[in-house]
């Protein structure tokens, strides 16, 4: 005989929510690292190396924020996606643009100016020179140049590539030098540099245009030296309003994140990496176990003026790389003056 078998009912387990706690921890715990890196840039916090190495990763805390962001999204949680999106814009408002660039200029004269840091001399001096052909250099600033490098590198040919200098070298990384197709007339009196040498002088775009070229480098921000680095960046003179145009070229030891750079593109500054969407191509350290981490090297030029190109380009045995940046300065040029005529 079939008898009614008793079926019990079968019970809807809910899912579980473990999953989406712990997605909620880890975002918060995740937020909390490019939180503190955003926090120390938004306050210009450079009062000691750890700050400043911290600001200086501000791209990389960018990457960062966006995996807290995912795992917000995933646990749900209101609270913790409201925090997670709003440090993500704040980093991509500050990052992103130097990826997209701007719109390249049209007007005015070319110039083809190099920033190469030689590593208290031990960059290879026929890879500079060769360095310097390839790319039709009109104008290098060279930092960390030493005597016997200079000599190293006119044997190298430089002196028949680029035959105008005003160079003050020195020991270690104090020297500095300017190096010119077109004349060069030195400038004193612009600012008072800080650190090591930082020489300006007044040449000529291949059109004739004049324009005033700052070799720049601050000392780095190690311990001990953070007040003169961040007095070497702020001495650098500002952006002009008239007159001749001015690029400053070199390695400034800060990135676009550091607040004393930000003060002095402020004043009316473009970077031309930045300008043309290779911003966050990265300098330092170069050759060496570790990829480069950070954007130290640049090549500025005043508003009235614009960049049309920029590339990051290896200096064998240096520890940075350089930047080259294909200008276009606003200016007309200079008439020309019979022998005699200037007084």
């Amino acid at each position: 005989m079939l008898t009614d078998e008793v079926v019990p009912d079968l019970e809807v387990s809910r899912p579980r929510r473990w999953p989406r706690r712990v997605a909620s921890v880890l975002a918060w715990l995740g937020v909390v690292p490019p939180a503190v890196v955003g926090l120390l840039r938004t306050v210009g916090w450079e009062t000691s190396s750890l700050p400043i190495g911290l600001i200086a990763l501000t791209p990389f805390a960018a990457a960062a924020s966006l995996l807290p962001l995912l795992l917000a999204i995933a646990s749900r949680s209101r609270a913790a996606m409201a925090v997670t999106t709003v440090v993500a814009v704040v980093f991509a408002w500050w990052v992103v643009p130097r990826a997209v660039g701007g719109a390249a200029g049209t007007g005015g004269q070319p110039l083809r100016v190099l920033a190469a840091n030689l590593n208290e001399s031990r960059a290879d001096p026929q890879g500079v020179v060769d360095l310097i052909r390839r790319l039709r250099v009109d104008v290098v600033t060279l930092e960390e140049l030493t005597p016997s490098m200079e000599a190293r590198l006119d044997a190298e040919g430089l002196a028949a590539l680029l035959p105008y200098r005003v160079a003050q070298t020195g020991n270690g990384p104090t020297g500095t030098g300017i190096f010119s197709k077109r004349p060069l007339t030195e400038r004193t009196g612009l600012f008072q540099p800080v650190g090591h040498h930082m020489p300006v002088a007044e040449t000529t775009t291949p059109g004739g245009a004049p324009v005033e070229i700052v070799a720049v480098h601050p000392v780095a921000p190690v311990p001990g030296t953070v007040a003169e680095w961040a007095a070497g960046v702020r001495s650098l003179p500002p952006a002009p309003a008239s007159g001749v145009p001015r690029v400053l070229s070199g390695d400034f030891n800060s990135t676009l994140d550091h607040a004393v750079l930000r003060d002095l593109l402020g004043t009316g500054y473009l970077d031309a990496a930045a300008e043309t969407g290779h911003g966050l191509a990265m300098t330092w350290p170069a050759g060496r176990r570790l990829f480069p981490m950070v954007a130290i090297d640049h090549v500025l030029v005043d508003r009235r003026s614009s960049a049309v190109s920029a590339t990051i380009e290896d200096i064998p045995g240096s520890d940075h790389h350089a930047v080259f940046a294909e200008l276009r300065i606003t200016g007309k040029a200079m008439a020309s003056v019979s022998p005699g005529a200037a007084q």
